[in-house]
């Protein structure tokens, strides 16, 4: 693995996501030689902090995720810390981190390659672009930006932010980051669909009944009730993680494995994505809150939740493509809070046979994607000891030794930009096709609150939502596979 000099600079140094992730990451990454001599890393943010002091968060971190490591090699990497207290609407502030990061480029070799990263609130992301533009705080090499979600809050902010950072990057350069790209069983989707012929042959709609997402999280909104009021479970699931996933599921298999190929088969899907119309929403969507209990607040009660909020905490709903290997299959998704665990799975349901045994269940392909990482296919076979049929699952899982060399989602995401391939971050067309698809929902939704005829279903929590959403099946015989 090649050494890649850069001058990495982390908008919100200070912050959780740099320290809970990046900086383990960028560990691992260094002990692995992508980056080692001929880097630096600058961490900004308001806070008056010092280099050493930002160093000291640094070994903190690593120490926090790592069981054993080197002492020597943590002292060694967050030497390569530094740190500029910054206020991102500060213009000076521009041209002392432009001073700061030649510095370094003279100090390391750098090569005048140049990596920013945007870890802060995302209501700064287009300041921080448009002044990294107009402040020419690129460098003569590589210049690359990473982007956190949500880029955007409808398409026509996402359309402003986007200009604002092409202004700065070439589209090329720009990786809009999903963690959801990284995890182990989400990269598993491509090779499962397009090595084996078993389930090659019969991902059609002649085979799918259909395909159902479930992401479920255990916790309700917590600290983040000022947030996610604004936001809602559409808007921070649906939008990028759930959009993700359909889009492996659904796209043709591309001419060969490089970025290009692959976001070129993606973006073919996504021109047939049926946006709903509102009398479609009103009968495939369904949007809940959670209610109180013994040892949790209803969302309404949740802090810095407004009392009258019509923010959804659960969504459920289908997404149809007219093109593509299951044009015409529904795919059905819910995400929500305090379902009655944490749980991500995909469940391929496949169409029943005429069969002489008669009692026979379809087969099921399902791919758990966390806690644990398996894939398995529900199979029909004889009962040992008397008539009749019985299910068996075959199952494709990793052992304890293998979870413990599968690395986390942004340290495989990190490598990817460092290395510069794109294959597991969204493009814009891409992005802006999810967009349309959410705004078309957010807005028949709107219509509905302006009439006084919103339906927002309240569902108990520990439990799997809603029982509304029950109703989004095209067919009576149709239901939830996980329950």
């Amino acid at each position: 693995m090649k050494n890649i000099p850069v001058i990495m600079i982390i908008f919100g140094g200070s912050g959780d996501l740099a320290h809970r992730k990046l900086y383990p990451s960028l560990f691992n990454l260094y002990e692995q030689g992508l980056i080692h001599d001929n880097f630096a890393v600058i961490g900004t943010a308001r806070r008056p902090w010092s280099h050493e002091y930002l160093r000291e968060q640094v070994s903190d971190a690593i120490h926090e995720t790592h069981d054993q490591v080197d002492e020597n090699e943590v002292k060694a990497f967050a030497s390569h810390f530094y740190y500029q207290s910054h206020d991102v609407t500060n213009v000076e502030h521009y041209v002392t981190l432009k001073k700061l990061a030649q510095e370094l480029d003279d100090r390391y070799s750098a090569q005048g390659n140049r990596l920013f990263y945007m870890a802060m609130a995302p209501r700064f992301f287009g300041t921080i672009a448009t002044h990294i533009n107009d402040q020419h705080l690129t460098g003569s090499g590589f210049n690359r930006i990473v982007v956190e979600k949500p880029f955007g809050h409808d398409l026509a902010s996402a359309e402003q932010l986007n200009k604002e950072i092409t202004a700065s990057f070439d589209e090329n350069d720009i990786f809009r980051i999903d963690h959801y790209l990284g995890k182990e069983m989400i990269q598993n989707i491509m090779p499962m669909r397009f090595t084996n012929p078993l389930i090659k042959n019969i991902w059609s709609g002649e085979y799918i009944k259909n395909i159902q997402i479930t992401l479920a999280e255990r916790l309700g909104v917590e600290a983040r009730g000022g947030y996610y009021d604004t936001s809602g479970a559409l808007r921070d699931m649906v939008q990028n993680h759930i959009f993700q996933i359909i889009t492996l599921l659904a796209m043709p298999e591309p001419k060969d494995l490089s970025s290009d190929s692959v976001h070129q088969a993606k973006q073919e899907l996504l021109k047939s994505l049926i946006i709903p119309t509102p009398e479609e929403v009103k009968k495939n969507f369904v949007r809940g809150q959670y209610l109180g209990s013994d040892t949790t607040f209803a969302y309404k009660k949740e802090p810095n939740v407004d009392p009258d909020s019509t923010t959804e905490t659960y969504v459920a709903g289908k997404a149809k493509f007219t093109s593509g290997p299951i044009a015409g299959v529904p795919i059905y998704f819910r995400t929500g809070k305090e379902f009655k665990e944490k749980k991500t799975r995909i469940d391929i349901v496949l169409k029943h046979i005429n069969n002489p045994y008669g009692q026979a269940h379809s087969n099921n392909i399902t791919i758990e994607v966390d806690p644990e990482s398996k894939i398995y296919i529900t199979v029909n076979g004889k009962k040992i000891d008397e008539p009749g049929i019985r299910r068996e699952d075959l199952t494709y899982v990793f052992s304890k030794e293998e979870m413990a060399k599968v690395p986390d989602g942004y340290e495989r995401l990190l490598h990817d930009v460092f290395v510069n391939d794109s294959t597991n971050f969204t493009h814009w067309s891409e992005l802006k096709r999810y967009w349309e698809f959410i705004d078309a929902v957010e807005d028949a939704w709107q219509k509905e609150n302006e009439a006084g005829n919103s339906e927002i279903a309240q569902y108990l929590p520990y439990r799997m939502g809603p029982k509304e959403a029950d109703n989004i099946f095209e067919s009576p015989t149709e239901h939830w596979i996980y329950e």
